[in-house]
């Protein structure tokens, strides 16, 4: 009986496990469905059917043609470009695995850790100052690296999970993210534009097709709708890349051995625009890998609350308040880059 009752509950465990891989693909199948519809509609219904301008016509479609295919090229490599996970490296070897479990002070297994920690390029700390470690998938974290509830796993340079592609966002694919949400604002802004005109016609009674007429019009609609929605999240990605920072940073600054700061990795613009795209700007409107680093490790930007006679001039220097005991005080930022490796 315990066993039939065992192997029941495994049934029903890997039944709801299937169910919930296959809902989660939901979401993407409702795009894929809208993108299809949005290329028929626009394609047939509108350049094949209501156009009569044959110039028009290969204009229109040249153009769709090129941005539908940047579009669906960065929505793939978005969906299926797996995330990274942190090498062999940051995994705890057997003894260190064994002395850690058999710990029972957290001190001592703090102290444990950080002996770890000393041989890896790792510089980011918990709130409370201690070496990042993930239970789940027992390694020391990388800077910036995060542990994936949906995916179970750590991914590096971890920014969210989307359901929308089905994937986590991170460091191997966030450049692809970008790109498809940039190519579907143009996508939408395309269709619109060009719609629009015989949207109004078709408005106006000045075009009868009653089957293009509901397409054409419901083209527009939805165009407009995707636009403005994906304005704004691709506003704010635009924002975190300029200032070099993932969304779960945005949210939490990273804890360095001196304290939080939300601007550890900022390099400035140029500089972190290249973290992403990298440092061939031919390559930065496609689709291919081209970020820098491997994800394990980041050049950073140090505080410096240094001697140095420069920072007499306030002028000169950009303000950063950060929280301090007794109120906020103000450092003067040197952007001084530490380039290492993994």
């Amino acid at each position: 009986m315990a066993d039939a009752a065992r192997r029941g509950k495994m049934a029903l465990s890997r039944g709801l496990r299937c169910c919930q891989l296959a809902f989660a693909w939901l979401p993407v199948l409702i795009i894929a469905l809208v993108v299809l519809w949005s290329y028929y509609a626009y394609v047939c219904e509108l350049c094949l059917v209501t156009l009569s301008n044959p110039v028009e016509k290969v204009a229109y479609l040249t153009i769709f043609h090129v941005l539908f295919v940047l579009f669906v090229w960065a929505y793939w490599k978005s969906i299926f470009t797996p995330p990274v996970q942190p090498g062999k490296e940051y995994r705890m070897s057997y003894a260190d695995k064994e002395r850690y479990e058999n710990e029972e002070r957290p001190e001592v297994q703090r102290q444990i850790l950080a002996e770890i920690a000393r041989k890896l390029p790792v510089y980011t700390r918990t709130g409370s100052g201690g070496v990042r470690f993930c239970d789940t998938c027992q390694l020391i974290k990388p800077d910036r690296c995060h542990h994936c509830s949906v995916c179970a796993v750590c991914v590096l340079k971890m920014d969210h999970h989307c359901p929308w592609v089905n994937n986590c966002i991170g460091f191997s694919n966030y450049k692809f993210f970008l790109l498809f949400l940039a190519y579907s604002l143009l996508y939408c802004l395309y269709i619109a534009a060009t719609v629009f005109k015989y949207f109004v016609k078709y408005w106006t009674g000045e075009l009868t097709n009653g089957r293009s007429k509901f397409h054409v019009l419901f083209l527009l609609f939805v165009a407009v709708m995707f636009f403005v929605s994906l304005m704004f999240l691709f506003g704010y990605h635009c924002w975190l890349v300029s200032r070099n920072r993932s969304t779960l940073e945005a949210f939490s600054a990273p804890v360095f051995q001196n304290g939080p700061d939300k601007n550890g990795f900022n390099l400035g613009v140029v500089k972190n625009l290249q973290q992403v795209f990298g440092e061939e700007k031919k390559l930065w409107l496609l689709p291919v890998a081209s970020s820098q680093g491997d994800g394990h490790s980041f050049p950073m930007r140090i505080l410096c609350e240094a001697q140095n006679p420069l920072l007499a001039n306030e002028e000169q220097w950009e303000d950063d308040e950060i929280d301090e005991p007794h109120g906020k005080v103000t450092l003067k930022e040197i952007n001084c880059v530490l380039t290492y490796s993994a």
